[in-house]
């Protein structure tokens, strides 16, 4: 068993805050200001649980230099007062980015009481099963 430690769990308040105003902008029609705060604390909350060094890692790692040109390039038109462009350039980064973690939080989210049961339907067990086997990483 390991310990989270206190910039850790700052981390994950940051990053929980972060997806809030993202999702508040989205909400509010695209709002520039809520997206950018958004933005900025997903990062920094990112950077405090994994630490700087391997956050930097993360982004720019050989094979996901397209998904973190997408990721932050939608950052900046959000910045440059395009949120809506921003927003989808920046999901198709998001979705480049962390498309190996979606196996994890599927199977993880399938032995959640109530999400488990809903996950399990015929229909959407077939599209989580999709997407599944869409983002496994593939071997070379």
């Amino acid at each position: 068993m390991f310990e989270i430690t206190d910039s850790q769990k700052i981390g994950v308040g940051l990053s929980a805050f972060g997806i809030f105003f993202i999702f508040l902008g989205v909400l509010l029609l695209f709002d520039r200001s809520l997206l950018a705060l958004g933005n900025i604390l997903f990062i920094a909350g990112l950077a405090a649980v994994i630490g700087r060094e391997r956050t930097f890692r993360f982004f720019f790692q050989r094979h996901k230099v397209k998904g973190s040109l997408a990721f932050f390039g939608g950052i900046a038109l959000v910045l440059f007062r395009w949120p809506l462009v921003g927003m989808i350039v920046e999901t198709y980064g998001f979705i480049l980015l962390f498309s190996g973690f979606f196996p994890v939080a599927i199977n993880f989210l399938r032995r959640v009481p109530v999400l488990g049961t809903i996950l399990n339907l015929p229909l959407i067990s077939s599209l989580t099963d999709w997407l599944e086997m869409r983002t496994e990483p593939q071997c070379k």
